[in-house]
């Protein structure tokens, strides 16, 4: 039941991007860096959290899970730290998933050659 909840939950972010793109003049940037914008308010108010208990992989995989990251590293690093948390908390949280991307996509660079389209 677990994955039929995540496979929901990320489709239906899916479905209002692909809506976005559609129906509306809102570049794909925009709409991407919009979910994360949400993903960090939508986390700073607590409402997030109850979405990722019941979704799991669902609710954090997408730019708006990303989003969520940053605010509750912030927070942490906020009462832990003070002012300086602010600057500091949010590349702390997502440093291990940002890391991990890097080494991956280098890697991967490694393997293929890559090709222009033509």
């Amino acid at each position: 039941m677990d994955y039929i909840k995540a496979f929901v939950i990320g489709g239906l972010f899916c479905v209002v991007a692909q809506i976005l793109i559609d129906k509306t003049k809102l570049t794909p940037a925009r709409i991407l860096v919009s979910y994360v914008v949400a993903g960090v308010i939508l986390g700073a108010i607590g409402v997030y959290q109850p979405l990722v208990d019941f979704a799991g992989a669902g609710a954090t995989v997408p730019l708006t899970g990303f989003g969520n990251l940053l605010a509750k590293g912030v927070h942490k690093a906020v009462t832990e730290q003070g002012l300086l948390g602010a600057v500091t908390g949010g590349i702390t949280a997502a440093a291990a998933g940002i890391t991990a991307a890097i080494f991956f996509g280098f890697l991967i660079a490694l393997i293929f050659k890559p090709k222009e389209k033509s």
